[in-house]
């Protein structure tokens, strides 16, 4: 990621144009979740942040929440915080009670079939590899996985790969798209152990067919792993109507759990007695009080934890939580298209004519939460955007990715930016 000169001030942008800023107007004061905003803290010398999908704000909540939480919570209880009932359970029941919660909030799957822990790198490793060496001992020893997912997916696989001696099947992606079924289809079959896909793909934003996909998974006799780390809190899922075997996504994007927050594991329950995660940690054992010898996993989901339960860092997730289960995932991601669709506008009417390329699917039905836009020499461009307090993201070769967060994020802030982002280009025509 750039950085811009700490000598820099942000400025103020120039006017929108009127019709745009009407427009986004109207749009903020009919918004049904515009009362959201002021529970995020502000930013200072922010015009406007559009990286939400990156990371998400702060809620204003959070502070205090932690506050309280070291206060009363971690001084008060101390060690018998781990076993006693608190105001949100027990500690040691967290990974379980806080992934029940993002699973009814956010996942579409109920109760018993997600964790909290650890990071979404960890968890994804933990995940494919029981999977591959379920696969395995079937007989299978291939891995699907696409050219153009992110890099801790390819990366983790192409270890896992080389750990048990199995084959990589690269499904090449167009990287202004995803990975479609008829991709899925093509390379699938007997020696198939696992599919991994991301839902919404992190660099165009394409919503890829989970449903099916899946399908043509199972009937090839194969798992299937998503990440869900751009979808979760933005994008409305149905894990368990889809038969998703597993998925794994991080918190600090739209669900507002602050940097490194940790990632949740999706197991579904008819698999979790089937599979084996790798790293037999004592949190994971049946009974990690008896420190025994050998290791017997815990029954469920517990058994894919390894480590002690990240607490007070799942604390800022639960103020994220609240908004969201107040809100509802249905009025987030109509609010998400919504954004998105003034965002094209802006694109399509100001930004197309000075060589901005939209990178992302035309159709709401396949575009997330965010829209990705390339021009050469944006790297260069971004420096100058965050200077002047306008904050997207780059990816290469050329991407700007245009986050938009639904809970947090008005129509006015996209066009003030937007406008920015113009008089930026214009200039270096």
């Amino acid at each position: 990621m750039s950085t811009p000169s700490t000598a820099s001030t942000p400025s103020t942008a120039s006017t929108p144009p009127a019709a745009s800023t009407r427009r986004a107007a109207a749009l903020d004061a009919a918004d049904p979740l515009a009362r959201f905003r002021e529970q995020f803290l502000p930013a200072r010398g922010v015009v406007a942040y559009l990286d939400g999908n990156s990371l998400g704000r702060p809620p204003a909540g959070t502070a205090e929440r932690l506050d309280r939480f070291v206060r009363e919570e971690w001084a008060g209880r101390l060690i018998r915080g781990w076993t006693d009932e608190g105001p949100d359970g027990a500690w040691m029941g967290w990974p379980e009670q806080v992934g029940d919660r993002i699973a009814a909030a956010a996942l579409g799957a109920a109760p018993g079939q997600t964790v909290l822990a650890d990071s979404t790198t960890v968890l994804l490793y933990k995940l494919a590899r029981a999977a591959v060496d379920a696969g395995i001992a079937a007989g299978r020893d291939e891995i699907v996985v696409d050219t153009d997912n992110f890099p801790t997916d390819r990366y983790v696989l192409e270890g896992i790969a080389a750990e048990r001696g199995a084959t990589l099947r690269w499904i090449a992606t167009d990287p202004a798209a995803g990975v479609t079924p008829e991709q899925v289809a093509a390379v699938v079959g007997p020696r198939t152990a696992l599919v991994l896909a991301s839902h919404v793909a992190y660099r165009s934003g394409w919503i890829a067919d989970a449903m099916t996909i899946t399908a043509l998974t199972h009937d090839a006799g194969a798992l299937v792993l998503w990440d869900l780390s751009h979808s979760v809190g933005s994008v409305e899922l149905q894990l368990d109507a889809w038969g998703v075997d597993l998925a794994v996504g991080c918190t600090y994007k739209y669900l507002n759990g602050g940097p490194g927050s940790p990632a949740f594991g999706y197991v579904r329950s008819d698999r979790q007695e089937g599979l084996r995660q790798p790293i037999q940690g004592w949190m994971g054992r049946r009974d990690p009080f008896e420190m025994g010898r050998g290791y017997t996993p815990a029954a469920g989901v517990r058994g894919i934890v390894s480590g002690t339960p990240p607490v007070l860092a799942a604390v800022p997730l639960l103020c994220g939580l609240d908004m969201l289960e107040e809100a509802g995932i249905a009025a987030v991601r109509a609010k998400s298209m919504a954004l998105t669709a003034f965002t094209l506008d802006i694109v399509d009417e100001r930004l197309a004519p000075l060589g901005v390329e939209l990178v992302s699917p035309r159709d709401p039905a396949r575009r997330g939460g965010h829209l990705t836009i390339r021009r050469s020499g944006s790297r260069d461009v971004l420096d100058e955007l965050w200077a002047r307090g306008v904050i997207p993201d780059f990816r290469e070769p050329d991407d700007i990715r245009i986050g938009l967060a639904p809970l947090s994020t008005s129509f006015a802030e996209v066009d003030r930016g937007l406008a920015v982002l113009h008089d930026v280009l214009d200039a270096r025509r």
